[in-house]
């Protein structure tokens, strides 16, 4: 079990703690607090300092409680931040601001206030004498290009012209307040910062590992945004161009990089950066000749060898170059992409599960030539394969654990050159009939959606989606028209495929037109009481059959059901899914 040091300690106790060397490590993220932050902390001590603006009686054994910090003592023997970061660096600017203002005064309060304040933020010598040159803490956070000021700030307690960071920001926001309360509080400006650093708490937390802190932060930390597995990989790639004299460019290539991957990926968990970790990992595994469908977690699968993995350059620009190929995807790029490519790569978007999104990342780079690009008819092949495989599974197979063992054996035969057979994968035509036949297709259900996209592309003329369109589940029979009429002789045919078909979610279907007839007028496009020209819908199928028939019974689902199903397994044929 892992040991940890926690004691509730002042500021003033921690702080002066001969142990004291803070460091900000690279992988942190860079200062966050502004005004309206320093401005909550400042209005909360105040008014536990000075009650009732010194109206009230201090009580000497209160205590204002200002939240964890989670450490761990790194090789250097410093105590590396984990959680507190922010409050933490915003104490240091407010008892740096307090003592500049000391500085002026010497009374005999002033003066051992400001002694305390020093030692708080300078280490001292043996005889207890502060060392001006030798801070408390330091800050390495590789993407942020402020950090020499706020190391500045605290030596010299000024802010030079120019500088306009938030260290500088909210220290002068400090000063400002420290001149307003001395020049209402001019008795009591010496106990404030005295009540602050004897009578506010901290929780230091040190843990005796990295790992260790991280997972108390995870466990403590409800607000904010924690610590990702991409902010320790930063760090990594950030020491070993550093070595190489590369510092500035790669933390400039790293923003990029992340605000690439922030727009074109929004992942349920983790970061937008995990995310593009994740999907370069799968290829990394696959390269390794990993079939296994258990999956480390992402840090620990890089961590591994000392993250050997981040300390090559071809990672990093292998990263650079895996986003820009999914920044094409998501904004269906016709330059790099021909229009079946963007086809078969829109339906794949209502894939059932985001296992398609690892399969293709493994495929592409693997197959990528020297300018970043894939041989169409290959690609083109591999994305209607995977496409049926996963949609069948998805019902014969439920639950996206079952789809690893095949789908990583796949990634395995991609990068060895091998043909995408999912030979021993392959599918009984009678089972699959049975089992989609008996199969309900309720809206719930992530399928359902899957295959009306599938079906919707299966019709040639139908024109590409923008990949932001929201598409919604229509029931051409509508469910309040069963309500009212009973006109099914079998109810399970409402939630029949054949009686659905995506549908744009601007096209707002009253609950009143249950009727075909009145839903016609939507499928085309109208023009309202108001001149104002309503666009149908652009789903080509929906069009074609408000043009062609006047009604749609149940006759219609079960025909159009069969008709899905017969193409369908005609689609598993000319893949090879089938025995």
């Amino acid at each position: 079990m892992s040991k940890l040091n926690v004691d509730q300690k002042t500021i003033k106790d921690l702080f002066q703690d001969k142990r004291a060397d803070f460091l900000i490590p690279d992988y942190q993220r860079p200062y966050a607090w502004g005004e309206a932050e320093c401005q909550t902390l400042w209005d909360d001590i105040f008014i536990f300092a000075i009650p009732d603006e010194g109206r009230t009686k201090f009580d000497r054994n209160s205590e204002y409680f200002l939240g964890p910090i989670v450490t761990y003592k790194n090789e250097n023997s410093q105590l590396e931040v984990i959680d507190g970061q922010q409050r933490l660096t915003t104490l240091m600017l407010l008892l740096r601001a307090f003592y500049a203002k000391f500085g002026h005064m010497k009374d005999e309060a002033s003066v051992e206030t400001s002694k305390d304040i020093a030692k708080c933020i300078w280490r001292t010598d043996e005889f207890g004498k502060p060392d001006m040159s030798a801070l408390k803490i330091d800050s390495e956070v590789a993407t942020d290009k402020d950090k020499d000021e706020f190391l500045e700030i605290l030596k010299d307690g000024v802010i030079k012209a120019g500088q306009k960071s938030r260290y500088a920001t909210n220290y002068r926001f400090f000063q400002n307040c420290i001149d307003d309360f001395l020049a209402k509080y001019p008795t009591y400006f010496a106990y404030l910062p005295t009540r602050i650093m004897n009578n506010c708490i901290l929780l230091p937390i040190e843990a005796e590992s990295q790992d260790t802190a991280l997972r108390i932060f995870s466990t403590l930390n409800d607000r904010g945004m924690p610590l990702s597995d991409s902010d320790i990989f930063k760090a990594q790639f950030y020491k070993y161009f550093s070595k190489r004299g590369e510092k500035d460019i790669f933390i400039k290539r790293w923003k990029e990089l992340e605000e690439l991957t922030e727009s074109i990926f929004h992942p349920l968990n983790g970061t937008p950066m995990d995310e593009l970790f994740t999907r370069y990992m799968y290829y990394i595994r696959a390269k390794s000749g990993i079939k296994s469908s258990t999956t480390e977690a992402l840090r620990k699968f890089y961590e591994k060898d000392g993250y050997a993995l981040l300390k090559k350059e071809d990672t990093f620009n292998d990263l650079i170059t895996l986003a820009q190929f999914w920044e094409d995807v998501v904004n269906q790029d016709k330059d790099r992409f021909s229009s079946r490519i963007l086809r078969r790569l829109f339906v794949l978007n209502y894939a059932p599960n985001g296992m398609w999104t690892y399969a293709v990342s493994v495929f592409f780079m693997q197959n990528k030539d020297a300018e970043g690009l894939l041989e169409e008819e290959q690609f083109y092949q591999f994305l209607r394969k995977i496409t049926g495989f996963i949609w069948t599974y998805a019902v014969t197979n439920p639950g996206v654990n079952a789809l690893r063992t095949p789908v990583y054996a796949e990634m395995v035969n991609i990068v060895n050159g091998a043909p995408v057979t999912f030979a021993e994968y392959k599918f009984e035509p009678e089972k699959v009939q049975s089992m989609f036949g008996n199969f309900t297709f309720s809206n719930i259900r992530p399928i359902t959606k899957s295959m009306l996209a599938w079906w919707a592309f299966e019709d040639e003329e139908q024109e590409l989606f923008p990949l932001e369109t929201v598409l919604e589940i229509e029931h051409i029979y509508a469910r309040n028209r069963y309500d009212k009429d009973k006109s099914l002789t079998d109810v399970k045919n409402l939630e029949a495929l054949g009686n659905k078909a995506l549908l744009e979610k601007r096209i707002n279907i009253r609950a009143a037109d249950y009727r075909f007839e009145d839903k016609v007028k939507y499928y085309q496009g109208f023009t309202n009481s108001r001149n104002q020209q309503k666009e149908g819908t652009k789903n080509h199928e929906l069009r074609c059959l408000s043009e062609t028939a006047t009604d749609f019974t149940e006759k219609d689902i079960q025909k159009r059901t069969e008709q899905i199903m017969d193409a369908f397994l005609k689609y598993l044929g000319e893949n090879e899914l089938l025995k």
